[in-house]
Parts: structure tokens; sequence; C-alpha cells
């Protein structure tokens, strides 16, 4: 074959819709509490934010609004099965009010650097039956109550199983040496989230979950287990890009009332 030709057919080939179609469906961090187990493909990247993020939580004396922008996750897939995380937080705004005075206080601050690496040991597309394991740490670049005050460590287990082509389940167990609220030394905090997810059609998805932590900080007045519901959805026009919106319930007295929150996710 003359040379001209065999560089036509290579040229076409590396421009066909099929080289693009090697890329795994998706799969996104964002949103709901849970983690997935899925990998980003090897040499891409995942940017993925949360533009804004609102909380608020009532008590008999205080009530409290948190506001979290450009909470930013950037995952790069470095084999096919294993991808490193690096996440900030760039803005928090906190705002208490007392109940009884009318007294507000507020405080504007940057949160921590999040470092992770996820290892999937089966089906690192999410497919099937899906486990992964992944190593974290906070590095203390953000100063309270954005901030924790001090570096923490954890583990997390995503697992994931597909009924069928329109449900999953997932579960995300953890374990932490979680920040001291002093901001000065670490404890053990523990506890899990388990869900369902269902594509309401191609681009569509929707996942209720509910996660249970129990935090043993030394302090008593902070020690709790935080219950929590969500509801997020999330809707993927293109084969590289997701939006999403979610809300979390809190299902007892040591969590926080509510949360709502809305983000993207960008493939590269």
């Amino acid at each position: 074959m003359p040379g001209w030709r065999v560089a036509a057919v290579t040229l076409a080939a590396m421009s066909t819709p099929g080289v693009a179609a090697q890329l795994r469906d998706y799969c996104p961090d964002r949103p709901g509490l849970a983690t997935p187990s899925c990998i980003v493909d090897q040499g891409h990247v995942s940017i993925e934010v949360g533009l804004v993020d609102w909380t608020t939580d009532k008590s008999t004396d205080t009530r409290s609004d948190q506001i979290i922008a450009g909470d930013a996750l950037a995952r790069l897939g470095i084999g096919p099965t294993t991808e490193v995380q690096l996440g900030w937080t760039s803005y928090g705004r906190l705002r208490k009010r007392d109940r009884t005075t009318g007294a507000v206080t507020v405080q504007q601050r940057t949160g921590d650097v999040s470092l992770a690496i996820r290892q999937n040991l089966r089906n690192p597309d999410g497919s099937g039956f899906s486990i992964a394991v992944m190593p974290t740490a906070t590095v203390p670049v953000g100063r309270s109550p954005i901030g924790a005050g001090d570096w923490s460590a954890g583990l997390r287990l995503p697992t994931s199983i597909a009924l069928n082509d329109r449900f999953s389940i997932g579960l995300t167990p953890e374990i932490d040496a979680a920040v001291d609220a002093d901001g000065s030394g670490r404890h053990l905090a523990f506890g899990s989230v388990a869900g369902v997810a269902m594509k309401i059609s191609k681009a569509v998805s929707a996942t209720f979950e509910y996660s249970a932590f129990r935090d043993r900080d030394p302090d008593p007045t902070v020690r709790s287990t935080q219950q929590l519901a969500s509801l997020s959805i999330s809707w993927q026009p293109g084969d590289n890009v997701q939006f999403d919106l979610g809300s979390v319930a809190g299902l007892n007295r040591d969590a926080p009332d509510m949360e709502v929150y809305f983000g993207l996710s960008r493939r590269f």
C-alpha cells in the first residue's frame, strides 16, 4: 500500500468516534453522601465543583447557617484501576445568631486540602459488583470553623452492586482519625452510607441514601451520632459533563437540620 494511503487510513482511524467511545461511562464522585467505587480513565482528569452548599441548624439557643462555595475536587487516573484525588474548599461562611439576644457573629474562612488514593479491586467502571479501597488524608491549610485545625486520616471501602440496567445499590463504610473539636489532636470516628440509585432516563439519575456516623470526640458536649437522609439528582447532557443538585435532612438531634447544594463535573 502506498505511503499516503497508510497515512490516510491511520488518520481516519484516529478520528473515528470509536476512539472516544472507549472511555468508560463518566462517573463523578458528586452528588450524594456515598463514595463511588469507579475510577477515572487512565490519563484523564475529572474536575468536580460544588458551586453552592447551604447548611442550616437550629438548637434551643442558636441558629447557624453555613455557606460553602467553590468546593473543588480533581481526580486523575494514573492507572487502569487507580486514581489520585486533590480537593480544596476555597470559601466558607458561617453565620450564628443567638436566638435569645439576637446577637449575630459571622466568620469567613478557607477550608482544608484533602488527599486520597482510590484503588479499585473489581470492575473499575462500576459495573456489576464493584469494590475499591480508598485511604484519605486532610491537610490543615484552612482556618476554623471551615478548616478543622489539624491533620486527619481515614479509610473508606466504596462498594456497589448493579441490580439491572436501572437500579444499583451502594455502601461506603468509613473509619477516621478525626480532628478533635478544639482543633488539637484526633479521635475515632466511624460509620457508613447506604443508598439506592435509579436511572430515570439515559441522562438523568436519582439517588436516595441513609448515613449514620459515630463521632467519639473527647469533649462530651460535641460527641455525637449523626443520622442523615439524602436525595440527589444528576443530569449528564453529554459524555463528559454532569450537573447535579441535592438535599440532606437530619434525622436526629445530633445532625444538622437541612442541607441543599448544587454543582457540576467535567471530564478532560
